[in-house]
Protein backbone atom coordinates (compact mmCIF):
# COMPACT_ATOMS: atom_id res chain seq x y z
CA UNK A 1 0.00 0.00 0.00
CA UNK A 2 1.33 3.40 -0.98
CA UNK A 3 1.05 6.45 1.27
CA UNK A 4 0.92 10.09 0.29
CA UNK A 5 1.74 13.10 2.43
CA UNK A 6 0.69 16.72 2.56
CA UNK A 7 3.35 18.69 4.38
CA UNK A 8 4.08 22.20 5.53
CA UNK A 9 7.60 23.62 5.67
CA UNK A 10 8.51 26.88 7.42
CA UNK A 11 11.51 29.18 7.35
CA UNK A 12 11.14 29.74 11.13
CA UNK A 13 8.37 30.06 13.70
CA UNK A 14 5.63 32.22 12.13
CA UNK A 15 7.87 32.62 9.07
CA UNK A 16 7.39 31.86 5.39
CA UNK A 17 5.30 28.72 4.74
CA UNK A 18 5.32 26.21 1.90
CA UNK A 19 2.76 23.46 1.33
CA UNK A 20 3.53 20.40 -0.77
CA UNK A 21 2.48 16.82 -1.49
CA UNK A 22 4.67 13.73 -1.95
CA UNK A 23 4.68 9.96 -1.76
CA UNK A 24 8.07 9.92 0.02
CA UNK A 25 8.14 12.43 2.86
CA UNK A 26 11.66 11.66 4.08
CA UNK A 27 13.21 12.02 0.63
CA UNK A 28 11.26 15.12 -0.30
CA UNK A 29 12.04 17.02 2.89
CA UNK A 30 15.70 16.00 2.55
CA UNK A 31 15.68 17.50 -0.95
CA UNK A 32 14.21 20.76 0.36
CA UNK A 33 16.67 20.94 3.28
CA UNK A 34 19.64 20.48 0.98
CA UNK A 35 18.39 22.90 -1.68
CA UNK A 36 18.06 20.21 -4.34
CA UNK A 37 14.69 21.73 -5.21
CA UNK A 38 14.97 24.93 -7.24
CA UNK A 39 12.40 27.59 -6.55
CA UNK A 40 10.48 28.91 -3.59
CA UNK A 41 11.88 26.82 -0.72
CA UNK A 42 15.45 27.37 -1.83
CA UNK A 43 14.99 31.09 -2.46
CA UNK A 44 13.35 31.75 0.92
CA UNK A 45 15.20 29.11 3.03
CA UNK A 46 12.02 27.24 3.89
CA UNK A 47 13.46 24.02 5.34
CA UNK A 48 11.70 23.13 8.60
CA UNK A 49 9.10 20.36 8.46
CA UNK A 50 6.48 21.67 10.88
CA UNK A 51 3.39 19.67 9.87
CA UNK A 52 2.31 16.67 7.80
CA UNK A 53 -0.70 14.47 7.15
CA UNK A 54 -0.82 10.99 5.64
CA UNK A 55 -3.28 9.73 3.01
CA UNK A 56 -3.71 6.41 1.23
CA UNK A 57 -5.08 7.93 -1.98
CA UNK A 58 -3.15 10.42 -4.08
CA UNK A 59 -6.36 12.21 -5.05
CA UNK A 60 -7.18 12.88 -1.39
CA UNK A 61 -3.69 14.23 -0.72
CA UNK A 62 -3.75 16.52 -3.76
CA UNK A 63 -7.22 17.80 -2.87
CA UNK A 64 -6.11 18.56 0.71
CA UNK A 65 -2.94 20.31 -0.52
CA UNK A 66 -4.98 22.54 -2.83
CA UNK A 67 -7.44 23.34 -0.05
CA UNK A 68 -4.67 24.27 2.41
CA UNK A 69 -2.99 26.55 -0.11
CA UNK A 70 -6.14 28.68 -0.21
CA UNK A 71 -6.52 28.88 3.57
CA UNK A 72 -5.86 32.14 5.36
CA UNK A 73 -2.39 32.27 6.92
CA UNK A 74 -3.96 32.46 10.40
CA UNK A 75 -5.71 29.12 9.81
CA UNK A 76 -2.48 27.47 8.63
CA UNK A 77 -0.65 28.68 11.73
CA UNK A 78 -3.45 27.36 13.95
CA UNK A 79 -3.26 23.98 12.18
CA UNK A 80 0.50 23.76 12.77
CA UNK A 81 0.26 24.84 16.40
CA UNK A 82 -2.47 22.31 17.21
CA UNK A 83 0.08 19.48 16.88
CA UNK A 84 3.40 21.33 16.95
CA UNK A 85 3.07 24.39 19.23
CA UNK A 86 6.84 24.92 19.44
CA UNK A 87 7.34 24.69 15.67
CA UNK A 88 9.85 21.87 16.12
CA UNK A 89 11.48 20.47 12.98
CA UNK A 90 9.68 17.13 12.62
CA UNK A 91 12.20 15.80 10.11
CA UNK A 92 14.65 14.64 12.80
CA UNK A 93 11.76 13.12 14.74
CA UNK A 94 10.53 11.05 11.80
CA UNK A 95 14.08 9.90 11.02
CA UNK A 96 14.73 8.88 14.66
CA UNK A 97 11.40 7.07 14.92
CA UNK A 98 12.25 4.87 11.95
CA UNK A 99 9.65 6.53 9.72
CA UNK A 100 9.40 4.44 6.60
CA UNK A 101 8.44 6.29 3.45
CA UNK A 102 6.38 4.49 0.86
CA UNK A 103 8.29 2.49 -1.71
CA UNK A 104 8.05 3.55 -5.33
Amino acid sequence: MKNYYVYILASKRNGTLYIGVTNDLTRRVYEHKNNFVEGFTKKYSVHLLVYYEQYDKVESAIQREKRLKFWHRKWKIRLIEETNPEWQDLYDEIIRSGFQPSLE
